[in-house]
């Protein structure tokens, strides 16, 4: 199937692409841009490790057609900050350790990027609600729960 010049809006930065309208954007992010954030786990939008925001709500990747996004932003744990001036909530992740393979990590993080956005000072539950979603093997949930706490709070 031929591809179309589509325009995608990531990280503050617009892109111009040629891809199939029903290509992820999973794919769009990783293939054609170079991000290496959003990670390919399931593929069924079931483990969250593809995990991004677009318009501030956190979406999955792997199962979003590039062409539904449309001219809305698209963040990544990218976007968030840098090695060098890391966001509040990469800082947060650092500062409780909550990463040990870290494949889930950027998921996790943009999880929580949309959940304290719409909610900054977040009840656990709602924590746990908003990655209940995102999966990780490595049992670091405590962890990150922490990590999304310690944000919430350098937040106010």
């Amino acid at each position: 199937m031929a591809g179309s010049a589509i325009r995608v809006h990531v990280n503050g930065q617009t892109h111009q692409v040629e891809v199939s309208a029903d290509t992820p954007l999973l794919y769009v992010l990783r293939d054609r841009l170079g991000l290496g954030g959003p990670k390919f786990g399931c593929g069924l939008a079931q483990c969250g490790a593809c995990t991004v925001t677009v318009g501030g709500t956190a979406i999955r990747s792997c199962m979003t057609p590039v062409a539904s996004v449309g001219d809305r932003a698209v963040v990544t744990v990218e976007g968030l900050g840098s090695e060098q001036h890391p966001s509040p909530l990469q800082h947060a992740f650092i500062e409780e350790q909550a990463a040990q393979c870290g494949y889930c990590i950027p998921g996790m993080i943009m999880s929580a990027s949309a959940l304290l956005h719409q909610t900054p000072h977040p009840s656990d539950a709602q924590i746990r609600g908003a990655l209940n979603g995102n999966l990780c093997r490595c049992g670091t949930h405590l962890r990150i729960l922490r990590a999304v706490k310690r944000a919430a709070g350098e937040q106010a």
